[in-house]
């Protein structure tokens, strides 16, 4: 195989996992977020050891930060969802592929609470969240997906050489043969 037909058929491969697994952080956020809304409403259901299901609504940012802000909160999570978006389109392994992709479906997960779940209007609304630590904030599986994926980010970035990604110019390098 040449290395232009390797590049022209790794590229889409890696934006189609970076949607599959965006979409399908999402789809398993939401169906959670229902789960928990219809089951826990005024219970706690102890897992294991310090785990447990709460429910909370969170109308801030992280750790309930920024309370009172939720909109503006909303709003800057689109524009990075859509930064990160446009930057999956040119994602260069399999493992970056499936870090922005959790990063960006469980950004778009806490979005569309913020967008859909409150009775004041559209981003009037809070974050469902329910997996309590009780050492830890409550959280849930949106966030999940932007912590590990943020990780495996990183770890990615680390385990691909910049010659591997692009060339001297910073345009995408044509001569390598990307193996993630």
């Amino acid at each position: 195989m040449t290395t232009s037909t390797a590049s022209a058929t790794t590229a889409p491969t890696h934006r189609v996992l970076f949607g599959a697994v965006a979409v399908g952080w999402v789809i398993a956020d939401q169906l959670s977020k229902w789960w928990a809304v219809s089951s826990l409403d005024d219970r706690t259901v102890d897992v294991v050891w310090t785990l447990r299901f709460h429910l909370t609504v969170n109308y801030g940012a992280s750790f309930s930060l920024g309370t009172g802000f939720g909109a503006w909160i909303g709003v800057l999570a689109l524009v990075v969802v859509g930064i990160l978006v446009w930057k999956g389109g040119s994602v260069r392994t399999r493992l970056g592929a499936v870090a922005l992709g959790m990063i960006v479906g469980g950004a778009l997960g806490n979005v569309l609470d913020r967008a859909f779940r409150g009775d004041a209007g559209f981003f009037q609304g809070g974050v469902i969240d329910f997996i309590d630590f009780q050492w830890w904030p409550v959280f849930n599986v949106a966030d999940i997906g932007v912590v590990c994926g943020a990780i495996l980010l990183v770890i990615s970035t680390l385990l691909t050489p910049a010659s591997d990604a692009y060339d001297s110019a910073g345009e995408t390098s044509s001569s390598t043969i990307e193996s993630n």
